[in-house]
């Protein structure tokens, strides 16, 4: 479990979060939504550790991170995991390289041992014989399952995605979702998850904080979204989901478009 108490972070004189508190459950799938500048990028990097608050505790099943000094940082990130938005694998690496990347920077494991890790991973996420690929010979949805893979690598206590959907089509966003739901339960781990898809909020959210203006405007589950209150978090549900809505109506009908003779 991650508890945010208070947490402040402000840039040039100017409040970007304000006084923000929010738990994230282990073995759920707790997510971050909010506007683009509402304050929901700079909450999960000021959770993970790239931004420092200017106030308030970040615990990490009860250790804060604030009072940590720089070597019991290092040794709290060996138990986190990072999927990036644009996945970020390394184009020169196999599959099963980019894999086994963290398993040789933070691990003292043998090369055998890292490479049964590696193809464990690898199967987990459903690329068995994908291994000798380079990221360029594979689809987007399957680099994500790469990246899924690479941060499930070191078996985390906690995982951070980050638009973990972004550019992928409708059906392979589900599948990711779904992916990363089920490691979650299997392994219990505390995921979080920064997103403005409504289709992960309505498929996977099982606590979600709303972002609005840098305050924490709104705490609940999918089942709950559409029985708030809040009117701006009414406003970010009906435009995001028209949006994606007509995004995803583009994307099926892109064929469809095409001239013909």
């Amino acid at each position: 479990m991650i508890e945010v108490r208070d947490v402040t972070k402000s840039f040039d004189g100017k409040t970007v979060l304000h006084d923000v508190s929010a738990t994230f459950y282990t073995g759920k799938t707790n997510l971050i939504i909010g506007q683009s500048g509402s304050g929901k990028t700079v909450l999960m990097k000021s959770i993970v550790g790239l931004l420092r608050p200017d106030e308030g505790e970040i615990l990490y099943d009860g250790r804060d991170v604030m009072k940590m000094n720089a070597s019991q940082i290092k040794e709290l990130r060996k138990e986190i995991g990072m999927l990036f938005q644009g996945s970020a694998l390394f184009d020169s690496e196999t599959v099963l390289g980019n894999v086994m990347f963290p398993l040789t920077m933070f691990t003292t494991m043998s090369n055998e041992e890292q490479l049964e890790r590696a193809r464990f991973c690898l199967e987990r996420v459903n690329l068995k014989g994908a291994e000798d690929k380079f990221p360029s010979e594979i689809s987007g949805g399957m680099q994500k399952r790469v990246a899924i893979a690479r941060a499930i690598a070191l078996n985390p206590k906690y995982l951070f995605c980050d638009e973990p959907n972004s550019g992928l089509d409708p059906k392979t966003s589900i599948l990711i979702d779904e992916l990363l739901s089920d490691i979650t339960h299997e392994y219990n781990i505390t995921t979080i998850i920064n997103t403005h898809d409504m289709n992960s909020v309505l498929g996977i959210g099982e606590n979600i904080v709303f972002i609005n203006k840098g305050y924490r405007e709104w705490v609940g589950d999918k089942d709950k979204i559409f029985k708030t209150s809040s009117e701006a978090l009414n406003d970010f549900v009906f435009a995001t989901r028209l949006f994606q809505e007509v995004k995803d109506y583009i994307i099926h009908n892109a064929s469809e478009d095409t001239p013909k003779e």
